[in-house]
């Protein structure tokens, strides 16, 4: 898969309770409709998720999970068979359905926290997957997350979890310093001022910042929805640590960061 750097991934969350756009496309028909239009937009990949990974979110079933996200990876597949297609799980059970029905990209929020299941598929697909740095569980992670060195820590983790998917076949690796995901506000600065460093790690990097709250919180913007403008200041900010991906809710704001990046580098 070989993309215009950075890739532009595309968020679709069949969930009624994410944090940013929970209950919008939360119905197959609708949540189709808004990846095509990203795809419109711009964007490389479309990310699919069934069960919110906000602060305090609930856990559902399997059944449930693959309920939300199958015929909406399915519906997409039949209109734009090009696209590639990522699975945002945790389980393996989801994960292997999702391939199945035509996703490329297994996305593991967990890092293999709950073993190295998610590995073993993507060996057995010869898919990529996505490994994130994330502290504790979607429930609890962000009661007082503390580190000695957020950036060393979550450094060696990563390299951890690495070596744990390639013992299990997996090759094709991208990483995720996890933004949000049990650090506090500044833990999440700090990660991004050294994000060069990760580089150390051997694999590409994906970049979720997309209206998270750290941003709210530093400029003082309440609604997720209107984080869009900030958030894609900090891409271009960031585009010189060279992220191979970025997530992203806006594609079209995206699209243009890249365009412009693109003509400034030509």
């Amino acid at each position: 898969m070989n993309y215009t750097f950075p890739a532009i991934m595309g968020i679709i969350n069949v969930t009624p309770d994410s944090f940013s756009d929970g209950g919008l496309y939360n119905e197959q028909q609708s949540a189709i409709a808004h990846a095509c239009r990203l795809i419109e937009q711009g964007a490389d990949i479309i990310d699919i998720g069934g069960e919110s990974t906000r602060p305090g979110a609930d856990i559902i079933s399997i059944e449930e999970e693959i309920n939300r996200t199958i015929p909406v990876i399915q519906g997409l597949r039949k209109i734009h068979p090009e696209i590639t297609i990522s699975i945002d799980t945790i389980k393996p059970e989801v994960a292997e359905s999702a391939i199945n029905a035509g996703a490329h990209i297994i996305n593991d929020i967990s890092g293999l926290d709950n073993g190295p299941e998610l590995a073993i598929i993507a060996a057995k697909y010869d898919v990529p997957l996505i490994i994130m740095h994330r502290k504790g569980i979607s429930a609890t992670m962000q009661q007082n997350p503390t580190y000695d060195d957020i950036v060393e820590e979550v450094k060696v983790h990563l390299m951890e979890r690495c070596a744990l998917a390639k013992e299990h076949g997996a090759e094709k690796l991208i990483i995720d310093v996890g933004i949000g995901f049990g650090k506090t506000i500044e833990h999440n600065w700090e990660l991004l001022r050294s994000l060069q460093e990760f580089h150390e790690i051997g694999y590409p990097m994906l970049l979720g910042i997309s209206r998270k709250s750290f941003i709210g919180a530093s400029l003082d913007i309440a609604s997720p929805a209107e984080r869009d403008i900030p958030t894609h200041l900090l891409h271009a900010l960031l585009l010189n640590k060279h992220c191979s991906i970025i997530r992203v809710h806006d594609v079209a704001m995206a699209q243009m960061t890249r365009t412009l990046y693109a003509r400034l580098n030509n």
